[in-house]
């Protein structure tokens, strides 16, 4: 019985620890692998910018936040997003002053562009999404929400840095979600969402994948977002305790990948961004 109860016991970790039981991290994704992510400068998130020169890999963390705008009180960066050659970074300050997006279009001219709070949004600016057109640009609340805000693409849809970037309208979700620290979009109707939801009473588990199911296209008018949980994100270290979900990417190839921070310590050392690939 006790040497039965060994062999159980190393049966299990082996099946928790195996190749097959991490592709069943999440629905509908394989994970096909994991890169270190460095927490100071790759910790807040992440994506790919497909340009005709080449495909550029761009990661956001706390060191990595410009002198200039950090004097000036934008002290905390989201995960960016990309599309069409166009790269965008949300940021956020303590006050309720305004949120803040640095863009970079295609030839690799920066602007800054700022949005003035409405009176019922929060000053979170978690993530930067852009539609696969670049005219429209999704942005998150941190908390628990039931709307994601969508905003004319700056530099595309919305040209002048001195104006304010305006809102335009709402994505209206089915069911709350809470703690969203980055979207990308998959399609035109549909997002995938890296949620660090420390509680697990929305979905059923704690840091999960969502998926958002538009209910069309934006155009700048309110849509319905269907959301949907596809399981728990990795959470694999060698320190037990609090991991933290951030940024998420969908690059043009199909790859999915998700920054998870370790926890305690580790962080410094085993932290990861996880890649899947469609199932």
């Amino acid at each position: 019985m006790r040497r039965t109860g060994i062999v159980l016991a190393i049966a299990a970790l082996v099946a928790v620890f195996s190749p097959a039981a991490a592709a069943q991290a999440v629905t509908g994704w394989t994970t096909v692998g994991s890169d270190n992510a460095r927490p100071l400068d790759e910790g807040q998130g992440l994506a790919t910018i497909e340009r005709p020169s080449g495909t550029v890999y761009r990661y956001t963390g706390i060191t990595t936040v410009p002198v200039n705008l950090s004097s000036q009180g934008w002290n905390h960066v989201g995960d960016p997003g990309s599309a069409r050659g166009w790269y965008v970074e949300p940021y956020q300050r303590d006050d309720r002053g305004a949120k803040l997006f640095r863009v970079e279009s295609p030839d690799g001219t920066w602007a800054n562009y700022t949005h003035t709070l409405e009176s019922w949004e929060a000053n979170n600016n978690s993530f930067a999404a852009v539609t696969p057109d670049a005219r429209w640009m999704v942005a998150g609340e941190w908390g628990t929400m039931d709307r994601l805000l969508v905003h004319p693409m700056p530099g595309v849809a919305h040209t002048n840095p001195s104006a304010n970037l305006p809102y335009s309208a709402a994505i209206r979700l089915d069911r709350p979600v809470r703690d969203i620290q980055g979207c990308d979009f998959v399609t035109a109707t549909r997002l995938l969402c890296s949620s660090d939801d420390p509680e697990g009473s929305l979905f059923g588990t704690t840091k999960p994948l969502l998926q958002v199911d538009l209910s069309g296209a934006l155009s700048g008018s309110d849509v319905t977002g269907r959301v949907t949980s596809l399981g728990q994100l990795p959470l694999k270290s060698t320190c037990s305790g609090n991991f933290e979900t951030e940024g998420i990417d969908v690059a043009a190839d199909g790859t999915l990948r998700v920054v998870v921070l370790s926890p305690s310590w580790c962080v410094a050392f085993d932290s990861k961004t996880w890649r899947f690939r469609k199932s």
